[in-house]
């Protein structure tokens, strides 16, 4: 028995499953997926009498031999563990030396970590309910049984039974929507409105194989505006969101040209859009062919369209090639966060790359801070037995791991490093590797490199590299030397902030000391009403200063702030600031507070990330 990854039950004696066929039945009125999934294996090297499947919060009544229906023994772990959930166990087929296939009929919980179940006041419409799906990193295990690794690639058709009312859409190709055949019905229900009679079918199929935690779906009241030939915006079918998700992306199809150029064929065939309720706890996700986002990105200034950037690099670093466990996740992101950069630089110029690189440096310096007392996670390559991924998830493989590609970039030259770069997404596509396999492809393509950047250094060394780079650029320069003179006492002039948009913003607020008097938060908000921007990211970033500073006047927009989204990149540091900032028993019965009255508009994992914050403080 060998794992292949610290947080899955999958074994490495055990044939990876190819493809699943999955049928969905959506019952709002209980918060739960009644469902089927046919996996389909290929021949074990060798006799394999049983095989590992993960789950969590599921409900598993039956598995099934689906050539003779003959029920296969199955057994799960008395016990969940509180990081990988509970084995799944299953005997295989007599036949099994060949190819097969398992049948597992099983209904999800209300309290699985991958679904939101919105009622109909949590939605923008406040009519029809909605649910979506969020899978990373170890969260499919709650809609499907499955080898919850990146290390395991599948195909895979569904089915998704809905409420004739609401739309599925799915990170797969739409095949269409029919009336539910006779043995699609789960049977009685008992709210009229989702009986059988008023029901639909939406079909999909995805023919690329994909890591489980790219699995994505959503079901509501939906709605779409097509930005581009290969991109639609959806959203729900309130006009008024549509229409500005339209305007901020309307780009979008000329970065997936210069993606193209940089990095080779978009190989997914749709690059869809889908902006969810304030709940979703990411800026996006990169879901193949339909990406997830946040509302919050929509800014009015095409400058939400960055984080589109991002998710769209994904499209070759991340979704093609995958980091084989989440101790390799700088594979994903490193990768991404470079080439979502090389594509803004294009798109937008220079100096908003720039810009976009020193928000990430300081996010990094930051990071270095919060791990201070456990430094395995500044690390590149990190040890996570026994750890939850949500629980260290940072910018460290984001902006360490974009650091490390940007020190080879400057080591043998841009043309040299996009021709690398380009042989290592053809090399590697539709599979999952580990650091140790891009290191061995990197020193046998770029000779000697190793005796000029220490590799070992970036890669297992802790903190930050003595050679890693800050910014140098006019715009980057001038901000954070103004940022300089405000602990002197001055604040910017009208006519040196004229220009500025939310980027420049966020800049200057990270460069700013972490507290200071409460006159001075004051004051500067005065003049630039920072606790009213309509940008997400300087908004927060003001608040969390004036909280850290123990501004009690901001404590009224905090507090509507949290309760009106569920992006984690802004409920950690909010939160985070409450419970440490001055006067910490006030602002702590305020945190808790919040929370108990909020906490069901967030996610399962933006709830489990508060709740450990909560925890360790109060």
């Amino acid at each position: 028995m060998a794992p292949i990854d610290p947080h899955s039950f999958s074994d490495s004696t055990h044939p990876l499953a190819t493809h699943s066929s999955f049928s969905f039945y959506f019952d709002f009125s209980s918060s739960t997926i009644h469902a089927s999934a046919l996996l389909s294996f290929p021949p074990p090297p060798y006799t394999c009498p049983f095989i590992s499947l993960d789950t969590r919060s599921l409900s598993v009544h039956s598995v099934l031999d689906p050539t003779t229906l003959t029920p296969l023994p199955f057994s799960r772990d008395d016990y969940d563990d509180p990081i990988k959930g509970r084995k799944l166990t299953i005997t295989l087929p007599v036949n099994s030396a060949s190819s097969f296939s398992i049948l597992i009929t099983y209904s999800t919980s209300p309290s699985s970590s991958a679904l939101q179940w919105l009622s109909p006041p949590q939605t923008f419409n406040k009519h029809l309910p909605f649910v979506y799906t969020q899978c990373q990193s170890i969260h499919a295990r709650s809609v499907f049984p499955c080898q919850d690794t990146p290390a395991a690639r599948l195909r895979y058709s569904a089915r998704l039974n809905v409420p004739r009312q609401l739309s599925a859409v799915m990170a797969a190709a739409h095949l269409g929507r029919r009336p539910p055949l006779p043995n699609e019905s789960a049977g009685a229900c008992d709210d009229a409105l989702w009986c059988a009679e008023d029901r639909a079918v939406e079909e999909f199929s995805m023919e690329q194989p994909i890591p489980p935690y790219l699995f994505a779906f959503a079901v509501g009241e939906i709605g779409s505006r097509e930005v581009g030939p290969r991109t639609r915006v959806y959203a729900e079918l309130a006009p008024a969101v549509l229409e500005a998700a339209a305007r901020e992306f309307a780009g979008t199809e000329e970065m997936i040209r210069q993606g193209e150029r940089l990095f080779g064929p978009y190989e997914w065939g749709r690059f869809d859009l889908l902006v969810l309720p304030p709940s979703f706890p990411y800026g996006g996700m990169e879901n193949p062919r339909m990406v997830f986002l946040t509302p919050t990105v929509i800014k009015g200034d095409a400058s939400g369209a960055q984080v589109v950037a991002h998710e769209l690099a994904h499209s070759w670093t991340g979704n093609l090639i995958t980091n084989k466990t989440n101790e390799d996740f700088w594979l994903n992101e490193g990768f991404t966060t470079y080439a979502e950069r090389r594509i803004v630089e294009i798109v937008q110029g220079e100096e908003r790359a720039a810009l976009n690189i020193g928000i990430g440096w300081r996010g990094l310096n930051e990071e270095m801070e919060r791990f201070k007392d456990n430094m395995e996670f500044t690390k590149l390559k990190t040890k996570q037995e026994g750890v939850d991924p949500d629980d260290v998830y940072s910018q460290v493989p984001y902006e360490k791991g974009f650091q490390f590609l940007w020190r080879i970039e400057r080591q043998i030259g841009r043309p040299a490093f996009d021709e690398f770069l380009k042989k290592y997404i053809a090399a590697f596509k539709f599979q999952s590797i580990d650091t140790e396999t891009f290191l061995s492809f990197l020193k046998a393509n770029v000779v000697g490199i190793e005796k000029e950047i220490d590799l070992d250094v970036w890669i297992h060394g802790t903190g930050i590299p003595p050679d890693a780079f800050e910014p140098v650029s006019t715009i980057y320069t001038k901000i954070v030397s103004l940022a300089k003179e405000f602990k002197l006492g001055r604040m910017p002039r009208e006519d040196e902030v004229a220009e500025w948009q939310g980027q420049e913003w966020e800049l200057y607020l990270e460069n700013l000391p972490k507290t200071m008097e409460a006159s001075q938060v004051v004051a500067l908000n005065a003049r630039y009403r920072l606790s009213e921007s309509k940008d997400w990211e300087v908004k927060v970033a003001f608040l969390q200063l004036a909280t850290s500073s123990g501004c009690r006047e901001f404590f009224g927009e905090v507090e509507k702030t949290l309760k009106e989204v569920g992006r984690m990149k802004y409920l950690r540091p909010l939160y985070t600031a409450l419970v440490q900032g001055p006067g910490k028993e006030e602002a702590k019965i305020l945190a808790k507070r919040i929370f108990a009255e909020a906490c069901d508009g967030y996610h399962p994992i933006a709830q489990g990330v508060v709740e450990s914050i909560l925890s360790k403080n109060l």
